[in-house]
């Protein structure tokens, strides 16, 4: 029995709905309230980060979160980055390392913008990362609303064990 003998009759019948990311915040207090202490590490209002937050983790895309916010995209991405969340950075290493040579005095802006083949924007934006770590009590503020994304304990692999053969297996 083949791959079409075992397909043939089957149709699909009904659209998949993407229903964003799993969230699980058990700190029984609004996201804005656990912010708004942080407030002056935020580039933005504790009501507009805690929207950011909250829509970001429901799957929706940067520029969408910003609008929702009421802020720009730039802002949206920096809030993001001090909570926390990693991959905000429009660049890769090597276009982060350039931006640290740059930050460092070792290259001219012009030449590091160049290099890292980054439009101005990217570049603010790889700048601000590199330049400002995620700030710990942020972290914690929002890590009920980030749970899925930063739970070390449970990676892709070990979601996914059963469902993985090992080398071995396959002989």
């Amino acid at each position: 029995m083949g791959l079409s003998d075992i397909a043939a009759g089957i149709e699909v019948t009904a659209e998949q709905v993407d229903r964003g990311v799993p969230t699980v915040d058990d700190t029984g207090e609004a996201l804005v309230e656990r912010v708004r202490p942080h407030a002056e590490a935020l580039p933005c209002t504790p009501e507009a980060a805690a929207t950011v937050v909250e829509t970001y983790t429901a799957g929706t895309s940067v520029g969408e979160t910003a609008r929702e916010a009421g802020v720009v995209p730039m802002t949206a991405s920096k809030v993001l980055h001090r909570c926390g969340v990693s991959g905000v950075s429009p660049l890769g290493p090597t276009g982060r390392r350039i931006v640290r040579d740059w930050l460092d005095g070792e290259l001219p802006r012009s030449e590091a913008v160049a290099l890292a083949g980054a439009d101005a924007a990217e570049f603010a934006l790889a700048t601000y990362v590199e330049s400002h770590e995620s700030v710990p009590e942020l972290e914690e503020a929002v890590e009920g609303a980030l749970a899925p994304e930063h739970n070390a304990s449970v990676t892709k692999r070990d979601a996914l064990g059963e469902t993985m053969s090992s080398p071995g297996s396959l002989r």
